[in-house]
Parts: C-alpha cells; structure tokens; sequence
C-alpha cells in the first residue's frame, strides 16, 4: 500500500499551497442577483460535491462518485489510471440505467439513507481481486471492469436491495421479495432464507428504527472468509400500522406502514448464522427479553467471533456480546452505560476490533467522547481532554496508530493521529483554518480530507497517514468558471460569537450581515434546528442560501442551544425528558440579544426550522406571543408519541412511563396561543414526520378560529426541494415576510 501511495502522489501531485478563496472583486462591482431559482439549479454554487472516494484493491485506480454539472443530483463512477494518470469515466449512469421507477422499498430505503434527492449510481463496491465493481442502478446490479465492459447480474421487475459482493469476491448477494439471495458472480442466484412465511417477515434488511434513527442499513454480516453469513430476521406483525395517505398531484396512494410510534411495540429482531448456500443454519442467542435493539453486528478479523451490540430499550446501557459463530451461544463481553442517570448512551460506528483480539472504542463515560482499548479484561484510555473526539478516522495496525476527528474550540473539526497504546500524545494532520472531515482505507495508510471554511467551499485531497498533501481530488477555487465566482462581489464572511445561557453556560452563535447604512434597522432571518444531534454554528461553508438571504437584505442568524452535539454530555443533556423547554429558552435568550442591538429591528424578528427546527417554531410562538415577528415551521413534529420509538424514547422515555413529559413536551395543547403569523409547511408524502403532525395541528387551529397560513406539497415526502421545488418553497417563505411586513428598510 505504502508503493501504491507513493505512485500516486507521482502521478497526482502539483505544487499545493493553502488554499483560499479567490480573491473577491471590489464591491463596486456589480454581482448578479442571488436568487432562490440560482441556488438550487445546476450546476451547484458549492462546486463538485464527490462521493465515496476509494481505492481498488490492487492500488490501480481511484475511484468516486461525481456529479454532473448540467445536473447536480445525477452521480456516476469516475475512476482515475495511476498508471496512465487520466481521469475516465468507468459507469455512465444514464447510458447504462433503464430509468425505470424504484420500488416503493428502495425508495424508502434511500429515504433513510439521506439520499433520496440523488440520481445515477449512488453506491458501489469493489472486487476483493481490483479487477471490477459492483454496481446497483436502478433496482438491478451491474459488474462493471476495468476494460469498460460491463455485465449485467440481474434483470428483474423486483429491486435487489442491499446488494455485497462477499469479501473473498466470490459471490453476490442481496435481498429481494424479503429474502436474502445468494449467487456466484456472473452465475444464478438463489433465495437461502425461507419461503412461506407470514408477510411481515423480512431476512437481511435492517428494520425502520434501525435505518432511520441508528444509522444502520446493514442487515446480513458475510464472515471475512466468505464461509458463513450472519443475517437479520425481522418480524414486524406487533408494530402498529400507520395507514399513510402519500397524497399527490394526480392521486392519493394509501400506504399501510408498519410504524413504531413511542411508547408502541417494535419490530423482533431476530440473528441466525447459516452457510452461504443457507443450511446449517444457527440461532444467536439474545437473550430471553425481545423487547431490545440489535444496534450492530461486526465479525472478529479472524472469523472467530461475532459481536453483537445489544441495546436496551430505555436506551441507557449497551452490552456487547460475544457469540459463538458454530453454535450461537453467547456472553456479555462489557457493558457501556451511560455518563449519568438522567443520560442515554448515543450509538456510534467509532470503533474497530483489532487483529490481538482487543478493541478500539469510543466512549462518553467521563462526559466527553473519547478512545478507549479494552483487551477483554482491562480498559486504557487513549484520549482525553474536554473537546469532545468525534468520529474514527482509520487505523493502521502495523504502525501502531489510528486517526480520528474531535471538535477544536467548540467551531471546528480537526483530524488527528494517536498511538494505539496511548504513549506519545496526538499529532494535528490538519489546518486548524478549516473544518475538516476525512476517510481512510481499509489498512489505514491512505488518508482523503474534505474541509471548507466560511469562505471556502468544500475542498478535498489525498494525504499520507501524517497529513501531508499529496494530491487534489477537487480543489474547488472560487475563481475563474467556478459557479460561485459570479456571486463574489456579494459573499458575507460569517461573524462568531457567544451569549450566556441561563445557567451561565455560553452558546455559540453566527451572523451574516447585509450591507447596510448608518441609522437603519434591519430584520433578522433566525434559522434554528434546536433538537438533539446537529450542531448549525461552524467555522465551515455555509453554502449559497444564506447568503441569497442576506442579498435580499436580511441578517441571517444561528444560535446553538443546549442540546446540541460535540460540546458533551452536560451540553446535551437539559433535553432529556424535556423536549421544547430549555432549547426554547436558550433560543429566546438569542432574541433578547438580537433586540439589543442598535442595527436590528427588534419588530422584526422571524423564526424558521424544518422537522425539530418546525417544533421549535411552534413551541416559540406558544411560549413567547409577541416575541418575534413571525414564524415557519417546516415538517414539524407537533405531538412526540407520533414519532418513532428510537429517536423519541431515548430523549423523553417511554410515553407510558412519563406521560407528564410528553403532554408538556407536546405543541398541540398550546397551539391556540399563537398569536403572531405562522406559515406551516409540509410534504403531503411524508414517511418520516407523518402527515398527521400537520393535520392535527391543522384541525386544532381551525376549529380555534386561530389564523395561520399553509404551503402544503402534494407527493413529497420529509425531504421537499428539487431545481423546482427549493425555489418555491424559499419564495412562498419571503412572500409570507413580505406580507407581514418582515422586510428590510428602504
């Protein structure tokens, strides 16, 4: 590998310098106007936003996915020829796609996965041996080699779902019709699981709350020696149907969707390892109690052991069991519990089981995220410090290191390299300038970082394990034909800064400013998301549509409340049980400032989220009639035991348990409150935040006699935006501003 590495940087390597924005021209010059129909066409004012950047197995070429520039969403397989160094395209997506409709599993399967909105190829997986690619498109699989020839695996009306090559190469499996397929490459493939069973029976895929909520859309493990294959069973006939009205532009389709809402029952998840061809089939012991999360599955690297991760159902513990691959039997090898009582332990994918049979994992168990080495009787700690580390990066086992992320100053993202035995402190691989996040190979010797900064949109590169640069994968200067390079006369650099919090504890916010006179007051845009999980204040590139809002002549402003991530356990924890109360509060506390502030228009002050920022809005408005000028709420949840159990009951607990908690926690008993004009916003098809959050909240007002305003989109699921789409929406949300009398002074 390290040849490989040296080859490229051979191959690939220019004279690289830190990189900045281009310089902007003078504000004398005159920028065309941002508009909303600009920021969401093609191509995208980020720049080229690559996907899934690898390299093949014998080191030959690297591969990603690339957008096109004529249409932002479609990807296909680029790969790059060491040897000859040139950059060709390997899969045409639309040459090679049949375009026909995905199946409504697919479809939610990609929901789950983020990547609804994309087009083309989307995912792939090289062969064990480098000599081709497995490539799912448009519900059939494809190998496609490195001569350009490319072999058509299936060819079915039903989508192969899940698809893997095993990892000796051998052969390839997926999931279609419930039933986990195996087959040789190139020959027949054949169902191994069984035939018959009741329709709420699914093998090999991951279930709703496992997708959705823990980051897990793996549901059959092969064993490293292609001999075994541990695969999920799931039974969803307890979960509660939600029958779902996808109401379109032409028609409705009622869906019967199998939804765990709080407090309801989940799916049993069930683990048997079989043969490849599925005899020998064995059962995993999980213990008597059903009612429990399989949160991951991992095989020892020597194919001795499996791992499962059992996850309680309050979510407060995890025991991780170790299990005999022959018989099933197993043992609890540790158990993680929570930082503190009124705590719950967050699932992660930052760790690695290592070749001495010891693990690499993260923990929160002294308030902060850190590394940890547990040889199956002892713990070491291998970081510490109160910046929280954020992801693993990559290990190298024989130089005895591993890379990871952690947070620096609250604001940024860094990328570090450590000893695995904790000896010799961290090494900084990146520049503190930028945000970073990176990736690694499987063996930990080639290091890709992606990083931007408020003024730089998202660059990437190739590194060695020590950070050094070695090659571009996309530069993305802002200059010359760059989309953004138009729009520089106008581009804002994002101001930082910090308010106490009622408790004294300092919440971060950014602000954008439009240009503005002496003696006026401006109104202020407050974008929120307010709930657990992701931070919005970051010295990264905030991207086009904030800065299209300060064109039109508004301060565009964030505030992080408690509750959001990479800031500890503390920080996170005033949510618990608690959900629209101290983030509600710390929000508020930002309005306060805002109105201080000679420059602002303390009458107007509008608020807008999506999903938990669409909660927020409404809990706003309840809570402080008069406060802010208006408010949009976009997809919210209005009611919490509408909402599934994994994300719901790991905040607020069981709502049978803690009624009290979710009736305070819940917008719709104070929704007769709002006072101040409100714009509601919701996909009709939405499969995440059901439809019914927005029609309940819809009935209470009307029969109140409340007035508000709707922008409802027929077909369209939690995720409404699109080249058409985006624009309406952001245009409906300025013309409801503008008929409030939210706008800027003239």
């Amino acid at each position: 590998m390290r040849s490989v590495l040296a080859a490229v940087a051979l191959s690939l390597s220019t004279c690289l310098t830190t990189p900045v924005l281009a310089e902007a021209p003078t504000m004398a010059e005159t920028a065309p106007v941002l508009t909303f129909e600009r920021v969401f066409a093609s191509p995208g004012l980020d720049g080229p936003a690559p996907r899934q950047v690898r390299l093949s197995p014998d080191g030959r070429y690297l591969t990603l996915l690339r957008n096109r520039a004529e249409d932002r969403d479609r990807y296909d397989l680029w790969g790059y020829d060491i040897e000859t160094r040139e950059w060709r395209m390997l899969v045409d997506s639309e040459k090679l796609g049949s375009g026909r409709e995905l199946s409504e599993d697919e479809k939610m399967q990609r929901e789950r996965a983020r990547v609804g909105s994309l087009k083309g190829i989307i995912s792939y997986q090289w062969a064990s041996d480098g000599a081709g690619v497995l490539v799912p498109l448009d519900g059939d699989l494809f190998l496609a080699k490195l001569d350009g020839t490319v072999t058509r695996l299936t060819d079915t009306e039903g989508t192969e779902l899940n698809p893997q090559l095993s990892p000796k190469g051998g052969s390839v499996s997926f999931v279609r019709d419930r039933r986990l397929w195996v087959g040789p490459v190139g020959g027949e493939a054949k169902p191994i699981t069984p035939a018959g069973e009741a329709e709420t029976i699914r093998w090999g895929e991951a279930e709703f709350v496992a997708q959705e909520e823990m980051s897990r859309l793996q549901g059959y493990w092969w064993s490293p020696d292609d001999s075994r294959i541990v695969v999920q069973r799931t039974d969803e006939a307890s979960v509660g149907i939600v029958t779902r009205a996808a109401i379109g532009a032409k028609g409705t389709k009622v869906y019967d969707q199998r939804y765990p809402a709080a407090g309801t029952d989940n799916a049993v998840v069930e683990l048997f390892v079989m043969n490849p061809d599925g005899s020998g089939s064995v059962k995993i012991d999980l213990g008597a109690n059903l009612d429990i999360y399989v949160a991951r599955v991992d095989w020892a690297p020597d194919g001795s052991a499996i791992y499962v991760q059992r996850q309680d159902r309050a979510q407060t513990k995890i025991d991780m069991l170790k299990v005999d691959p022959v018989t099933g039997a197993s043992q609890i090898w540790f158990t993680e519990t929570a930082a503190r009582p009124d705590y719950w332990v967050n699932l992660s994918d930052n760790y690695r089981f290592l070749k001495d049979g010891s693990l690499l994992w993260w923990s929160e168990r002294d308030g902060y995220g850190h590394f940890y080495r547990f040889d199956g009787q002892n713990w070491l700690r291998i970081t510490g410090g109160l910046e929280p580390v954020t992801a693993l990066v990559g290990v190298d086992e024989a130089a005895g290191t591993f890379t990871y992320q952690a947070t620096k100053d609250v604001l940024t993202q860094q990328i570090y390299r450590a000893k695995l035995g904790g000896e010799g402190g961290y090494e900084l691989l990146t520049d503190p300038a930028f945000t970073n996040s990176a990736s690694m190979d499987g063996a930990g010797r080639l290091l890709y970082v992606s990083r931007s900064s408020p003024n730089q949109p998202p660059q990437s590169y190739l590194a060695t394990p020590d950070g050094k640069q070695v090659a571009w994968i996309e530069e993305n200067r802002v200059e010359g034909d760059h989309p953004y390079a138009p729009f520089l006369p106008s581009h804002v650099t994002p101001e930082y800064g910090t308010i106490a919090a009622e408790d004294g504890t300092p919440l971060h916010w950014m602000m954008l400013k439009p240009k503005m006179e002496k003696g006026k007051r401006y109104p202020v845009f407050f974008s929120h998301y307010g709930g657990p999980g992701p931070q919005m204040v970051t010295k990264g590139w905030g991207g086009a549509l904030a800065q299209s809002i300060v064109d039109k002549g508004y301060i565009y402003f964030v505030l992080d409340n408690r509750g959001s991530a990479n800031r500890g356990v503390d920080f996170e924890q005033p949510l618990y049980r608690a959900m629209g109360s101290a983030e509600v509060r710390d929000q508020k506390a930002g309005a306060l400032w805002l109105k201080s502030l000679d420059y602002v228009d303390p009458d107007k002050i509008a608020i807008y989220g999506w999903s938990y920022g669409g909660y927020m809005t409404l809990k706003q408005l309840e809570a402080d009639p008069g406060l802010y000028a208006a408010g949009i709420s976009g997809a919210p949840v209005t009611r919490w035991e509408l909402y599934d159990t994994h994300y719901t009951e790991r905040y607020m607990g069981d709502p049978r348990e803690v009624p009290d908690a979710y009736a305070k926690a819940s917008a719709i008993p104070d929704a007769t409150k709002i006072a101040d004009p409100m714009l509601l916003i919701h996909g009709m098809a939405d499969d995440n935040v059901v439809f019914e959050n927005a029609s309940e909240l819809i009935s209470v007002l009307q029969e109140s006699n409340t007035p508000f305003e709707m922008m409802l989109y027929p077909g369209y699921t939690h995720r409404v935006s699109g080249e058409k789409i985006g624009p309406h929406v952001w245009n409906s949300i300025f013309r409801f501003l503008n008929a409030h009398g939210v706008t800027p002074p003239k």
